[in-house]
C-alpha cells in the first residue's frame, strides 16, 4: 500500500519541480542588466615643445661673511659686551675670558726667558775661561730659544682670550653667556659682515638635477618678505661630491639684493632653468589617472570615438598645471581629462565639447 501511494505522488512532484525551473528561468531573463551607459568625457590636445626642465627649490638666505666667533683658549667668560642685533665696528672687543690664568702663563713664560738669558750669559763667560764646553753653550742657547717661543705662544693665547670683530657687521646670535666655561673653539657669538653683495642661498639637489646644472646658470628667486618683488641669482658653487649623510649635492646661488634689505634666515623659493633642452609632450595634470614614481597612465579615444585605450607614460617633470612626458605619447594627439577617474579599459564613452 505504501508503494502505491508513492507512485501516486511521484508524478505531481516531478511536474512541480519542472514548473519551478521554468519560472526561475523566466525571472532570470526578466532581470538581465541593461547595456552599460556611456560615460561623458572631455579631451585636451597633447602639446609637443622643446624645453629645458625647470628646477624648483627652497631655502634660507645666508651670508658668505657669516662667522661663528670663539676663543682660541678655554676659560671662564668674564664679559660679553654685545647683544643680539648690535652693530659693531672692525676691531671692537666683543667678549673676553677671565685673564687670570692666561696672564699667569705669560708671566711664567717671561720668567723662563729671563732665567734662560742668565744661564746663557754665565755659560758663555765660563766658556771664555775654558771652564765650560761648547756643547754647554749650545744647550743654553737652545733653552733660551725654546723659552722665547713659549713666551710668544703665551702672549698669542693672551691676545685671543678676547673676541674682536673682524670687520663691520651685526651680531646675529649670542650662544653663550657670562660665567659659562667656553672650551677652545666653541662658538660664543654668530657674526655677520655688513657687506651687502654676498647674500647666498644654499640647498641640496639630486644627482639628476646636479648633472644638468652649470656655474653661471641664472635663477628667479621669490622671497617671502618681499612678495611683490622678483630677485635674480647666479649659480656660483656646485659640489663635486654628494653629502654622505643625505646623498644630495650642495649648490650655492648668489642672490642679487637689488637695493633691498636682506638678512640671514629669510625664506625663499627659486627656479632654475638649465640651458639644456629637449622635446617633451605636455599634457594637463588632470589627464593622469594613476602613477607611481616616474610612471603613470593616461586614457585616449580609439578611432571609433566610443571606446578608450589606457597608455603607460614616463613622467619627466611637473610644470605648473602641466606634466612633461618623456615617452608614451609619440603618436597621440589628444588625451582624456574630464571623466578620466571613472574609466576602465572596457568603458564606453561619449565625447562632450565645451559648446554642448
Amino acid at each position: 500500500m505504501n508503494t502505491q501511494l508513492l507512485n501516486t505522488l511521484r508524478f505531481p512532484l516531478v511536474a512541480l519541480i519542472a514548473f519551478s525551473l521554468v519560472r526561475c528561468g523566466e525571472n532570470q531573463a526578466a532581470v538581465t542588466p541593461p547595456a552599460e551607459e556611456s560615460i561623458p568625457v572631455k579631451v585636451q590636445p597633447v602639446v609637443f615643445a622643446n624645453q629645458g626642465r625647470t628646477l624648483q627649490y627652497s631655502g634660507l638666505i645666508a651670508s658668505n661673511s657669516e662667522a661663528h666667533l670663539s676663543f682660541k683658549v678655554g676659560g671662564i667668560i668674564s664679559r660679553i659686551y654685545v647683544k643680539e642685533g648690535d652693530h659693531v665696528k672692525a676691531g671692537q672687543v666683543l667678549a673676553t675670558l677671565d685673564l687670570t690664568e692666561t696672564d699667569a702663563q705669560v708671566q711664567q713664560a717671561s720668567q723662563n726667558v729671563e732665567k734662560s738669558q742668565r744661564d746663557e750669559s754665565r755659560i758663555k763667560n765660563l766658556y771664555r775661561d775654558t771652564v765650560a764646553s761648547l756643547e754647554q753653550v749650545q744647550n743654553t742657547q737652545t733653552q733660551l730659544t725654546v723659552a722665547t717661543e713659549a713666551l710668544r705662544i703665551a702672549r698669542f693665547n693672551r691676545q685671543y682670550a678676547q673676541i674682536r670683530a673682524a670687520g663691520d657687521g651685526t651680531i646675529l646670535q649670542k650662544i653663550m653667556n657670562e660665567g659659562e666655561y667656553a672650551t677652545a673653539g666653541s662658538a660664543v657669538l654668530v657674526f655677520n659682515g655688513a657687506g651687502g653683495a654676498d647674500w647666498v642661498l644654499r640647498f641640496g639637489v639630486s644627482d639628476r638635477d646636479w648633472a644638468v646644472l652649470r656655474r653661471g646658470d641664472k635663477s628667479n628667486i621669490l622671497i617671502d618678505a618681499y612678495p611683490d618683488q622678483h630677485f635674480t641669482g647666479v649659480v656660483t658653487k656646485l659640489a663635486e661630491g654628494a653629502d654622505p649623510n643625505g646623498g644630495l649635492y650642495a649648490v650655492e646661488v648668489s642672490v642679487l639684493a637689488a637695493g633691498h634689505k636682506l638678512a640671514p634666515g629669510l625664506f625663499c623659493t627659486l627656479q632654475l632653468q638649465p640651458p639644456a633642452a629637449r622635446s617633451y609632450a605636455f599634457i594637463p595634470a588632470s589627464a593622469l589617472t594613476e602613477g607611481e614614481g616616474s610612471t603613470g597612465f593616461v586614457y585616449t579615444l580609439n578611432d571609433d570615438g566610443k571606446t578608450v585605450k589606457k597608455l603607460p607614460v614616463h613622467i619627466a617633470f611637473l610644470q605648473g598645471d602641466l606634466i612633461a612626458i618623456n615617452s608614451g605619447l609619440e603618436n597621440v594627439r589628444q588625451v582624456i581629462t574630464d571623466g578620466v577617474g571613472y574609466l576602465t579599459e572596457r568603458s564606453v564613452v561619449k565625447l562632450v565639447t565645451d559648446t554642448q
